[in-house]
């Protein structure tokens, strides 16, 4: 029995150059990933748990100790002139505090704010720019050599007062 030659070779057929075309697009999308993934690392994965954790206490310590100083903040946020004027009540007055506007998300959208005292209770700063939306608002000071902080989760907006220590301490319901 005589073999069976093709009529015409592979090339100039379209089922072929399909499956190529295929397998090609599969390639170039896949290497396309590759380097966006490269050149946009994920900055929230955090690969060091054992430090977080210790982290974690340290950061609930000093809530604490916020708590036993019985301390309150009231933040007002000036969008006209860019003033942080923050009203501090409680068993602590240091000289300086420390303001950290923390977006959840994105690193670049944090700002933060030194703010000196002015008078009893009262401490100024400014704010570079504006500063809208879902924020972590974290309050630092020192009392006694100890740190002590005020952290809670707000939405932020210029014009609208801020209220610092009047919410329970999230992670210290055991304690």
């Amino acid at each position: 029995m005589p073999a069976a030659t093709a009529a015409s070779p592979w090339y100039k057929h379209l089922w072929p150059w399909i499956i190529i075309g295929i397998l090609t697009t599969s390639v170039c999308l896949s290497l396309t990933m590759v380097s966006i993934a490269v050149r946009n690392p994920d900055n929230l994965v955090n690969d060091n748990y054992y430090e977080a954790g210790k982290g974690i206490n340290r950061s609930l310590d000093r809530e604490l100790l916020a708590q036993q100083l019985s301390l309150k903040a009231t933040v007002h946020l000036d969008e006209l002139t860019g003033e942080v004027d923050l009203r501090l009540t409680g068993s602590s007055g240091p000289q300086n505090l420390e303001l950290n506007l923390i977006s959840p998300t994105q690193a670049e959208k944090d700002r933060k704010v030194l703010l000196t005292r002015v008078d009893a209770g009262r401490y100024v700063g400014q704010l570079e720019d504006k500063v809208d939306g879902r924020r972590f608002v974290e309050l630092l000071g020192s009392e006694g050599g100890h740190v002590w902080r005020l952290f809670e989760e707000e939405k932020v907006e210029h014009g609208v007062t801020l209220q610092l220590g009047d919410e329970a301490i999230q992670g210290a319901e055991h304690l």
